[in-house]
């Protein structure tokens, strides 16, 4: 059985409460990643931002009164974070955590030991996974059957 651990990605990229949208874009765009888990004083994780967060303060932000685009990205994560988040353990089974972020359309589940983030598992985790499993299919199959689906025409 494959656990969360054989995927994860080990000590992810995180951000504190304090740390300011401009901080997480920023992040983001730098290490090209959708998800930050968000860490309070202690060192415990107390939130998760996404990108979708950052696009969803960015528009209430456009549909509000005009005010400094610079106030938008000095706010602070504690205020567009989510606070309702699930985690898993390492030793979790892939499986779950696939069928529950289905279940529940989250992006990630942050990975967690006692109290320590240890890990983060993404929806393009698993899409990595189907690739790869798709690609051993693909070597199994004979030569030729692929040509049989696919056809270089343009359709403009």
């Amino acid at each position: 059985m494959f656990t969360v651990a054989d995927l994860m990605t080990v000590n992810p990229y995180t951000l504190s409460e304090t740390h300011t949208l401009f901080d997480a874009q920023a992040l983001m765009n730098r290490e090209e990643i959708r998800h930050i888990p968000i860490l309070n004083t202690s060192g415990q994780l107390c939130g998760v931002v996404s990108q979708r967060d950052i696009l969803a303060a960015q528009h209430s932000q456009l549909e509000g009164p005009c005010s400094d685009p610079q106030t938008l990205y000095n706010t602070p994560l504690r205020s567009v974070m989510s606070e309702h988040y699930m985690t898993v353990t390492p030793h979790a089974s892939l499986k779950q955590a696939a069928l529950y972020m289905q279940r529940h359309k989250i992006g990630c589940l942050p990975v967690v030991k006692g109290t320590s983030v240890v890990g983060i598992i993404t929806d393009s985790d698993f899409v990595t996974i189907a690739i790869n499993l798709l690609e051993l299919q693909e070597e199994s199959e004979p030569l030729g059957a692929e040509e049989d689906t696919l056809s270089e025409e343009s359709r403009y």
